[in-house]
């Protein structure tokens, strides 16, 4: 058996081993336990360390021979290490993860009204961290507490943190939020601890609202971090939380292409995930294999609605997947439930090429000459311009605009926020 490891029911897919194997440099496994097999491995302690997560962060306390500060405080454990005479310590890293979350985004807590979304364990370490930074109030809102959302809404209109805790906004049920920031006019910031997707759509009404924000990938990994130092009693330095955080980042963010129909984005797609060794979609062809015949031929029977309809249910299926480089239609931002999708998961990039130089042929909503495209272009470029965080200029050779396109999605990777 591995030293180190995970243990909680389910697990799923998890980024955990990625991270410690970046942060502390051991082998890492995954243990789903069901409550029978709980008690077996406590009691026989094949491990030196493990991580704990749902639904065991209180289960595993009656174990523990001790307790630190943090777990104490939370009133939960996530870290477990056997200690040299064979009794087990539990630790609690979440709440560094939580506020290491705060500190990165820019999200000041001190002297601020801090409303926390959800009383379960994740809501418990907000209250720590908030309490810790010396907020000024700090208000826990639940569908059924004392609090509700209704109540937040009506009477605490001068909250100026929020703290997303609960799953909702969490894949599979991404766009929806426990609460608008939007109806906060006081609002400072806010925080999301859900980290699939990326950027809920909670974090994207902040986003929109210019405010500091982040969704919760950085506090898993800073949870990770602050674990391997419990585990292996290493002095790991923070910059290499912020190297694996990056890492781990680039890895699961799509590299997304929008513009006008004709601009080069299949093209550019196809080569450049070739070059970066991720695998490409362009969603158009998707779309035809699901509906058995081109897109001129769902124009004719169904429309452009139709087409849209299926638009969107397919970029719903592939914006979901991670690490690949994906070409929309250049329609697809039309529709405002895509532009939320292109963002959940992606970094976007806007393929321009000159008006005179876009083929139509077997383009729809193309044909018409140059006056038809510079219209389409006129409605849609503020929607292009919404969506992507880099332009591309495609005015060089199918080579050129690769590289170009590669250069551009790094360096703009690593000036984002998760």
């Amino acid at each position: 058996m591995a030293d180190y490891g995970l243990i909680g029911n389910p697990l799923g897919h998890s980024f955990s081993p990625q991270l410690h194997r970046a942060l502390g440099g051991y082998d890492y496994a995954l243990w789903p336990l069901t409550e029978p097999q709980l008690e077996p491995f406590l009691i026989k302690r094949d491990f030196s360390a493990v991580n704990v997560t749902i639904p065991y962060k209180k289960a595993v306390i009656p174990y523990c021979a001790a307790l630190t500060e943090e777990a104490q405080q939370i009133g939960s454990v996530n870290c477990l290490r056997k200690e040299p005479d064979g009794t087990l310590l539990g630790h609690n890293t979440d709440l560094y993860g939580l506020l290491y979350l705060a500190r990165r985004a820019g999200v000041q807590l001190k002297g601020k009204k801090v409303a926390i979304l959800g009383s379960g364990g994740t809501s418990l370490t907000a209250q720590a961290a908030a309490r810790k930074e010396g907020a000024r109030e700090v208000l826990v809102v639940s569908r059924r507490g004392e609090l509700t959302y209704e109540r937040l809404l009506k009477e605490h209109q001068d909250t100026e943190v929020l703290i997303n805790t609960t799953p909702v906004g969490m894949f599979p049920h991404e766009g929806a939020y426990a609460v608008d920031p939007s109806l906060f006019p006081h609002l400072e910031g806010a925080l999301d601890t859900v980290y699939n997707p990326l950027r809920t759509a909670f974090i994207q009404k902040v986003e929109d609202m210019d405010l500091p924000c982040s969704g919760g990938l950085p506090m898993l990994a800073a949870q990770a971090w602050a674990a391997a130092r419990f585990f292996t009693g290493e002095d790991i330095p923070e910059e290499k939380l912020e190297k694996a955080l990056k890492e781990l980042e680039l890895s699961l963010t799509n590299l997304i292409l929008c513009g006008m129909p004709g601009s080069g984005k299949s093209s550019l797609g196809a080569l450049c995930a070739q070059q970066l060794g991720r695998s490409f979609v362009d969603l158009d062809t998707e779309i035809e294999k699901a509906a058995g015949c081109s897109i001129p031929e769902i124009f004719q029977k169904e429309g452009e609605e139709g087409f849209r309809r299926r638009e969107t249910e397919a970029l719903r299926h592939f914006i979901r997947e991670k690490g690949l480089v994906l070409a929309t239609g250049g329609g697809t931002v039309l529709r405002e439930e895509n532009q939320g999708l292109l963002r959940q998961n992606g970094l976007c990039v806007w393929v321009r090429r000159p008006l005179e130089n876009l083929p139509t042929e077997g383009r729809p909503l193309s044909q018409g000459g140059l006056a038809k495209l510079q219209a389409m272009y006129q409605a849609r470029e503020p929607l292009y311009r919404k969506v992507s965080q880099a332009i591309l200029e495609n005015t060089g050779t199918l080579q050129e605009g690769a590289e170009k396109l590669r250069e551009v999605f790094y360096e703009t990777a690593h000036h984002q926020r998760p």
